[in-house]
């Protein structure tokens, strides 16, 4: 047998080769054939170097790539593979270089840019998978928490302490046989991902002797990383919102050509080298890359009060655990897969699996340092032994799971890993919806995966409630949101309403001089920005601020009925949720004349976690980038869905032939059988 591709109607790539290594060769060679200019952007992103034609806006970015050292810590991790997964990898790469050519033929952007493909090299894969992940675990929450202890006090840094905008996360849910109509295992969830053109899942089936394996991979990797179905054993994962990287002030100063760092032991010399940014349109940019015994300078220098380094796991270890992606592949078992997770490192997982033997699995997966718990909360003086790393935790945390497990990045199984969890909204209500019946189906699924209750709308409306004194409009808009079913539909007045009025609060809460100090974010780069933008944050937290963690100075209940007043004075009654909350997908490559996207169900705190920004915009910028089903009785009874389509290619058949699927709830058949497929003769 020869390496052939086939596609299922909805032009998804089902690969077929003698070995392993003939199958990722393919699988990249495919990847770059429908995601050239998705691949590139980040391969360019990794290595500091997309502003060389995506211009002065990607700046800050590549700045940031420098200093923290990326593509060198790529390099260190892909140095540091044993032999057998380098040449895996190495496979895949070859497949990309040979396609890449004829990928970027077909995407205009690279016509736009006036960008050329490059070539890969051998642990570019594991720089795309580091740039996916650096800002993961959300370590720019440190330099808000202390920014605002610093100006309201520590009590007021925990009133913030919730998954902030910038935050990936993710639904999943695990059902024992004992729990569905088949007798066997259902696994299912939709990743929470910023929503990208192209999407940032590229469905995809692996198929070798050794194994046959269809999931969701990640453009520019090797393999089904996070969401795979072997035929006997299938996995899942979400964002643990553990904390495992560490912000570090430090004291630096010139000594003759170099630079010195202070550490626990005295002043010790720290590398330096100068690294130059070209900029499309603008003039090239130095870039002073330095690096402590903590590790690489990520803001200020040796010209400030104080600098801050950042010390995570895959540049301290030389790994990013890329070994456990050729053994998740070869699994028949969830001991396999939890075998295969002792290499994991990044990103920190809740990981659940299920068998065809009855077998599950809920663990979280990953590598946490032991240290000092303020590490977790704000950026710690460098100078002090008191918060070095001592080791690792282990063992990570597991569950048995005897009925269903639910994980929706609610402090739960990786609690004690983390500081900042999500809300407990999404989980509770996936576990209510689970209970209410016991013989569940994959047709089921769908109806939990677009659930729009939002359970986070209480704490806005108990004030409400208890407002006195309001106009005529106003009070009608009380009664109204009253007696609202709380659902974010898109077709829903009062949805909209309770938006419009969540949105006032926000502002006028952002606005009070008792957060005046708050206002301006300090001076860290603009890469840290989402982190650090005061409505955001007060948006992400109003159910903490309106319930157990008022602001000092803060009248809430004026604050709402203000909010009321002004939004009952302009209400349009006709205006719905989806009139307000439209897709809004990120692109390397913005279109000036893009149209405003399709309307959507949903909000942050609904199991359909279609996330805006309060007070900001209503526009979706992050939600599902998949939905999934596993069927552990019938593999080929499965369910996926993405945004948009399997192809990168802009005006291609299937560029986003899947989303109106996506957008009303639909779950798309997988198809197993080959004689169903549609081979793919044409040599690209």
């Amino acid at each position: 047998m020869t390496t052939r591709l086939f596609r299922d109607p909805w032009g998804v790539p089902h690969i077929r080769a003698d070995d392993p290594l003939a199958l990722a060769t393919a699988q990249g060679r495919v990847t770059a054939y429908d995601r050239a200019w998705q691949i590139e952007v980040e391969r360019h992103r990794s290595q500091g170097t997309s502003a060389a034609f995506l211009g002065v806006d990607a700046l800050g970015w590549d700045r940031f790539a420098r200093q923290v050292r990326l593509d060198d810590t790529a390099r260190r991790c892909h140095a540091n593979l044993d032999p057998a997964t380098a040449e895996w990898v190495g496979a895949y790469v070859a497949g990309v270089n040979a396609g890449l050519a004829a990928g970027a033929a077909r995407a205009p952007e690279f016509a736009a840019t006036g960008l050329t493909p490059g070539r890969w090299e051998p642990w570019t894969p594991l720089a795309v998978w580091l740039g996916h992940h650096i800002l993961f675990a959300g370590f720019p929450s440190k330099l808000w928490r202390e920014h605002v202890a610093r100006h309201l006090g520590p009590a007021a840094a925990e009133a913030f302490a919730v998954d902030g905008p910038a935050v990936a996360g993710s639904n999943g849910w695990l059902l024992a046989g004992s729990r569905t109509a088949s007798g066997a295992a259902l696994l299912a969830g939709d990743p929470h991902r910023i929503l990208e053109d192209p999407g940032v899942y590229q469905q995809i089936r692996l198929a070798c002797p050794e194994y046959d394996v269809l999931g969701l991979a990640v453009p520019g990797v090797p393999g089904i990383p996070h969401f795979g179905h072997t035929g006997a054993v299938a996995w899942a994962i979400t964002n643990a919102m553990a904390d495992y990287q560490d912000v570090y002030v430090e004291r630096l100063r010139r000594h003759d050509a170099g630079i010195l760092a202070l550490g626990p032991d005295g002043w010790q010399e720290a590398s330096v080298h100068v690294e130059t940014i070209e900029v499309a349109g603008a003039d090239p940019v130095p870039v002073e890359v330095v690096e402590t015994e903590r590790g690489p300078v990520i803001a200020g220098g040796p010209g400030d009060d104080a600098a801050l380094s950042l010390r995570y796991p895959p540049r301290v270890r030389r790994e990013l655990g890329f070994a456990a992606l050729p053994e998740l592949l070869r699994a028949r078992t969830v001991s396999d897969v939890d075998d295969a997770l002792r290499h994991w490192v990044e990103p920190v997982n809740v990981v659940q699996a299920a068998d065809t033997a009855g077998g599950l699995l809920h663990r979280v997966a990953g590598a946490v340092p032991l240290r000092h718990p303020d590490n977790g909360r704000r950026p710690v003086p460098a100078w002090e032994a008191a918060y070095a790393w001592r080791g690792w935790y282990a063992p990570m945390p597991r569950a048995e799971v005897t009925d269903r497990a639910v994980m929706a990045n609610a402090s739960a199984l990786a609690a004690p890993l983390g500081v900042e969890f999500a809300p407990p909204h999404r989980a509770r209500r996936i576990a209510e919806l689970l209970d209410a019946s016991r013989n569940l189906t994959v047709g089921d699924m769908a109806t939990i995966h677009t659930d729009t209750y939002l359970g986070s709308a209480d704490a806005l409306l108990a004030v409400l409630d208890r407002s006195a004194g309001l106009g005529p409009a106003a009070a009608a808009l009380r009664d109204r949101l009253l007696r609202w079913d709380r659902r974010m539909d898109a077709d829903s007045t009062d949805a909209a309403d309770f938006a419009l009025l969540r949105a006032a609060v926000v502002r006028r809460i952002a606005a009070h001089p008792a957060l005046a100090a708050l206002a301006e974010p300090p001076a860290y780069p603009e890469v840290f920005a989402p982190w650090l933008a005061l409505t955001p944050r007060v948006g992400y937290a109003l159910e903490h601020l309106l319930g157990a963690a008022p602001l000092p100075g803060v009248d809430t209940a004026a604050v709402v009925r203000a909010a009321a007043e002004e939004v009952a004075g302009t209400a349009d009654r006709t205006m719905r949720w989806g009139d307000l909350h439209r897709l809004a997908a990120w692109r390397a490559l913005p279109d000036p004349d893009a149209t405003p996207g399709p309307r959507l169900d949903g909000d942050h705190d609904c199991v359909l976690a279609t996330s805006s920004v309060p007070g900001v915009t209503h526009g979706c910028f992050r939600g599902p980038a998949a939905r999934f089903v596993w069927d552990l009785a019938r593999r080929q009874d499965s369910r996926w869905v993405v945004p948009l389509g399997a192809s990168g290619v802009p005006g291609d058949e299937h560029h986003d032939d899947q989303q109106s699927a996506w957008l009303t709830g639909e779950l798309l058949p997988v198809t197993t059988d080959w004689d169903r497929l549609t081979e793919e003769r044409d040599e690209h």
